[in-house]
């Protein structure tokens, strides 16, 4: 069942603006309303599990959405690009590919099933528990840094997310300035061509 999403701009579309950004940044921004569905990275089942786990941490089961974020992410540990790592934690590739495995390991073990295949319930309470580092069958996670593998799927699936365009959309990001740049810098002075919120219309109180 797709999430009907609710926004406080529900007018505004940050690809109404695509004519005034630079031809390199129109095409960036352009080219993530495109989705592949092919993997350098993910295997099939590692994609179907994120695709899970990514709309369960996102509330957003959006299939345009929930493919580019896999196409990030895919991406991303292909190349295997990561700004900060804590010493004795396994690079990001490596790290989300051990957890997933061990998270399907464990599945089938409990529930002779594969995650994406559990309830929608039972989906949500692993994922409870694993973003508290209360991973089970404790054996089979003892070589994975549970809370570590954790965060970096939550900062993997957040910063895909909130780069898609419609989500841009959704809560109002102007999206790039450059080259028309902003002028109106007072708080509470968008430019002419920002998100706006609908006027409220007064209640008379006596009618």
């Amino acid at each position: 069942m797709t999430i009907k999403r609710l926004t406080r701009y529900p007018s505004y579309d940050i690809m109404s603006q695509r004519d005034e950004w630079d031809p390199h940044t129109r095409r960036l921004v352009m080219d993530r309303l495109l989705t592949s569905g092919t993997y350098n990275f993910l295997t099939p089942v590692e994609a179907e599990m994120l695709r899970t786990l990514c709309c369960l941490i996102m509330d957003d089961d959006r299939p345009e959405v929930c493919q580019y974020v896999l196409d990030h992410i895919d991406q991303t540990l292909d190349q295997g690009k990561e700004s900060q790592r804590q010493p004795g934690i396994p690079a990001a590739p490596q790290l989300i590919r051990a957890g997933l495995l061990a998270l399907d390991t464990a599945c089938q073990t409990l529930y002779t099933k594969r995650y994406f295949h559990l309830t929608p319930e039972r989906q949500q309470a692993m994922l409870e528990e694993l973003c508290k580092g209360e991973a089970v069958p404790l054996d089979l996670w003892k070589d994975v840094p549970v809370l570590a593998w954790f965060n970096k799927l939550l900062g993997l699936t957040i910063d895909a997310y909130y780069s898609h365009p419609e989500i841009w959309s959704e809560i109002g990001h102007g999206g790039p300035a450059y080259p028309r740049g902003y002028v109106r810098m007072h708080p509470g002075e968008p430019d002419p061509w920002e998100a706006k919120e609908p006027r409220k219309v007064p209640v008379d109180d006596e009618a």
